[in-house]
């Protein structure tokens, strides 16, 4: 699952993070680590980008950025 397919108040914790490996080093220096608890916050009034809860602070993702981080729920 990715965090894409999380609905808002759902949270899941990362496994990993795809994609180029610059641009999943620039995920990851953002905290989106393994391990980390992240929490769907809500979306925008037109649906992108999505807010994220990650480590005490609130983060925006597009949906093609949150589809590269893979999640387990709980």
């Amino acid at each position: 699952m990715t965090v894409d397919r999380l609905g808002v108040g759902e949270s899941a914790h990362i496994v990993g993070v795809d994609g180029e490996p610059s641009y999943r080093r620039r995920l990851m220096e953002m905290g989106l680590v393994p391990g980390t608890s992240i929490e769907n916050c809500g979306r925008s009034p037109l649906g992108d980008p999505t807010a994220y809860r990650v480590r005490g602070m609130i983060l925006s993702l597009r949906s093609a950025d949150a589809a590269l981080i893979r999640v387990e729920p709980g």
